[in-house]
C-alpha cells in the first residue's frame, strides 16, 4: 500500500514536473527509507502517519549520522510527498508541515585557482578516450555546465561556429551559454574520433559524448575518468562540480556581473549564485591579508 502511492508520486515528478531521472531517484531513496521505517513500526497506510512518527523517523536518521544538509533534503522530500497526498485526497493533513529543518553551516563551493585549472587542462591527450575526456573537462570549465547537462548533450546542441551551446538544465529549462576557444578546439578533436566510433559501433545515439561502446556516457564514467586524469598528472582529486564552481568564481572575479553568472549557471534564484560572491570575498581577504601593511599578522600594537 505504501509503495503504490510512492510510485504514483515519482511518476508525477517525471511526467508532470519533468524532473530528471537523477532527481527522481533521490526522491525514491528518501521515500524508501521513510516507508521501510513505517513498516517496521507496523504502519501500513499513509492515513495513519502522524507528526510524531515523522519526527521520530527524522531523529532516527539523525542518530544514524545523517548530516544537517541531508536531513534538510530528507524533510523536503517528505513534505513534498505529503503535499502531493493531500492534493490527491489520500490524507487530510500533512504530518510533516510543522517540522522545521535543522540549520546547517553554509558550505562554500570548492573552486580551483587558475594555475590548477591550467595544470589539469594543458596536456596532449593520448588516444580517443583522453581526447574525449579533455573535451568534457574543457567544456565543464569553459561553460560551467552541470555534470548531468554534459551527459545529456546532443551533437545538435553545439554551434561550433557561433561558439555557443544550448543546454537543458533543471526543470527542463533551456539556456544558451558561450563556449571558449580552447573548449571548441577540444570538441572538434573529439568529433573526429566520435564519427569513427559511431560508424564502427553502428551507434544511433545522437549523444555528444559516447563511451567506448558507442552509447551515451554516464555521469559516473565522467567522474571516474576525471579522477584518472588527475592521478595521471599528479593532481589532487578534482570532481566535475569543482570545474563548474571554478568557472563561476573566475568569471565573477573578473567581471563582477552576478546576473550574467546566474544566467550562465542556470540558477533560478540569484541567491544561489550569490554564494560565489562570498567565495570571491574569501579570495580578496587573502590578498588583503598578504598585501596590506596594516593587515599582516605579527604587527606590534602601538598602544
Amino acid at each position: 500500500m505504501l509503495q503504490q502511492e510512492i510510485q504514483e508520486f515519482l511518476s508525477y515528478l517525471e511526467s508532470v514536473k519533468q524532473y530528471s531521472t537523477h532527481t527522481t531517484n533521490g526522491y525514491r531513496r528518501d521515500l524508501t527509507k521513510l516507508s521501510e521505517y513505517l513498516l517496521n513500526e507496523d504502519i501500513q497506510d499513509w492515513k495513519s502517519v502522524n507528526e510524531h512518527e515523522v519526527r521520530t523517523f527524522v531523529n532516527s536518521e539523525r542518530r544514524r549520522g545523517l548530516s544537517p544538509r541531508s536531513i534538510q533534503r530528507l524533510l523536503s522530500t517528505t513534505r513534498s510527498f505529503f503535499e502531493y497526498l493531500l492534493i490527491e485526497g489520500v490524507i487530510k493533513l500533512s504530518p510533516a508541515k510543522s517540522i522545521n529543518s535543522p540549520k546547517s553551516a553554509q558550505l562554500l563551493p570548492k573552486a580551483m585557482d587558475a594555475d590548477l585549472v591550467q595544470r589539469l587542462l594543458n596536456f596532449k591527450p593520448e588516444g580517443m578516450i583522453e581526447v574525449r575526456d579533455k573535451a568534457i573537462a574543457e567544456l565543464l570549465y569553459s561553460s560551467g555546465l552541470r555534470l548531468s547537462e554534459v551527459c545529456s548533450l546532443n551533437t545538435e546542441d553545439l554551434e561550433l561556429k557561433e561558439r555557443v551551446c544550448r543546454v537543458t538544465g533543471k526543470g527542463n529549462k533551456t539556456r544558451i551559454v558561450p563556449v571558449g576557444t580552447k573548449a571548441i578546439q577540444a570538441i572538434r578533436d573529439w568529433l573526429i574520433y566520435r564519427r569513427e566510433l559511431k560508424d564502427s559501433k553502428n551507434s544511433v545515439s545522437e549523444a555528444m559524448f559516447l563511451n567506448n561502446k558507442g552509447s551515451r556516457i554516464s555521469a559516473r564514467s565522467i567522474q571516474l575518468r576525471l579522477e584518472k586524469l588527475c592521478a595521471k598528472r599528479g593532481l589532487p582529486g578534482i570532481n566535475p562540480h569543482m570545474l563548474r564552481h571554478s568557472f563561476a568564481s573566475h568569471v565573477l572575479e573578473s567581471s563582477g556581473d552576478l546576473r550574467a553568472v546566474q544566467e550562465m549557471l542556470g540558477h533560478a534564484d540569484i541567491g544561489t549564485t550569490q554564494i560565489y560572491t562570498k567565495l570571491d570575498f574569501q579570495h580578496l581577504s587573502k590578498v588583503y591579508d598578504n598585501a596590506h601593511p596594516r593587515a599582516k599578522k605579527g604587527i606590534k600594537n602601538d598602544n
